[in-house]
């Protein structure tokens, strides 16, 4: 029997964590026992607590409830707190997901303290530094002693930056195993496609016509607080719903919410408010998400996961940033990168919809990442 902790503190890490959790619990609950510490990076209920409760996902054994504040300060608290738990409870591994503040403190606790780390999601990279992922990413991945890469783009990135591609045990940060793994995303998606269809209305409750109308999210920083970004991302999105006539559906970040009537110019934001096509709601729920990835025409994001969810469902994607980690999507032509540019974006949502018989290779895995990482730290921990 092993034990490890498993850290999340982010919306799409308590997602991910869902997928080893049900493999755990269906396959290897006699050979590993699992510990959830929620650091609280995201502390709306609507962001969090939702997702445990809809995924099925164990409650938390601790919650640091570290909640918002700067990068400094809440990375140095949750390093404090997730050691003292480390220390406690003594595992075999650290879980770290993505990219996160968390995922950052929780490499940082347990490499100083000599604690193996598993990191899930390795070697993805968007080589912008700019970015606090970017950097939370590359440091994690170089005090990880298993990780877990979900493409082979970030197999082959780890292998650049000096990792090996095959090693001999012991394994141990100073000698790390590498794997492409699949993605535990798909697992999810998988799982869950069927039940999202029978388990919410959201597609009714919003009057929205199958295959017929625009699913956005924005919520990245450099997206939501200046300005002149955030105005041509909504031109875009409300030129393109008058020009088509499409319903857009923008579930709307709290944050980016409170935003909108302070950095969007007045005339606009008015236009979008009496539009009966623009619709921004509430955050939605992961099963709702689904639904709406599913029966959308195309998505419109900044976000990584939803990125990969869209092509996951065979849907065209606009990815509103400068670049992206998931370059395989842009490769096989289902994705166009057009970061905050007006112009772009309503070409890339021209050609994206025009495109006849668009193919989505399967380049995930086979929807059973989570298993082959469980089997893997069984057998390597």
């Amino acid at each position: 029997m092993i034990k490890i902790v498993t850290i999340i503190g982010a919306r799409p890490q308590i997602i991910k964590a869902a997928a080893l959790s049900r493999a755990i619990n269906k396959r290897f609950s006699n050979q590993i026992t699992e510990i959830i510490v929620h650091t609280g990076q995201h502390y709306d209920e609507n962001m969090s607590q939702v997702f445990f409760d809809e995924l099925g996902i164990p409650a938390p054994n601790y919650n640091l409830n570290v909640g918002s504040g700067s990068h400094g300060k809440q990375t140095a608290t949750m390093i404090s707190g997730i050691e003292e738990i480390l220390m406690q409870e003594k595992p075999q591994a650290i879980i770290l997901y993505g990219d996160t503040n968390s995922t950052l403190a929780g490499a940082i606790a347990a490499s100083k303290i000599h604690i193996p780390v598993v990191h899930i999601e390795a070697g993805l990279r968007s080589f912008n530094k700019a970015m606090p992922e970017e950097v939370n990413r590359i440091m994690c991945d170089h005090v990880s002693t298993l990780l877990f890469s979900p493409t082979k783009t970030g197999f082959a990135n780890l292998v650049k930056e000096g990792f090996k591609s095959e090693t001999s045990k012991p394994y141990s940060a100073n000698n790390p195993k590498i794997y492409h793994s699949g993605d535990v995303m798909f697992d999810n998606s998988l799982y869950f496609s069927e039940i999202a269809g029978t388990k919410t209305t959201i597609i009714s409750k919003y009057n929205l016509d199958k295959n017929k109308f625009i699913l956005a999210t924005i919520h990245r920083n450099n997206n939501t607080d200046e300005p002149l970004r955030l105005n041509a991302l909504f031109n875009a999105l409300y030129k393109i719903s008058e020009q088509n006539q499409l319903d857009v559906l923008l579930p709307l970040h709290p944050r980016t919410a409170k935003l909108l009537s302070f950095n969007l110019d007045a005339e606009l934001y008015a236009k979008i408010k009496a539009s009966k096509h623009f619709k921004i709601i509430e955050p939605v729920s992961f099963l709702e998400m689904i639904a709406l990835e599913k029966n959308c025409k195309i998505v419109m994001t900044d976000s990584g996961g939803v990125q990969k969810e869209a092509f996951y469902f065979e849907k065209p994607c606009v990815i509103l940033r400068p670049e992206t980690e998931w370059v395989e999507l842009v490769e096989c032509g289902t994705a166009i990168i057009t970061d905050a540019d007006e112009q772009k974006i309503v070409e890339a949502f021209n050609v994206l919809t025009s495109k006849p018989n668009m193919l989505f290779p399967k380049l995930y895995g086979d929807g059973k990442a989570a298993e082959f990482i469980c089997e893997e730290m069984l057998s390597n921990l």
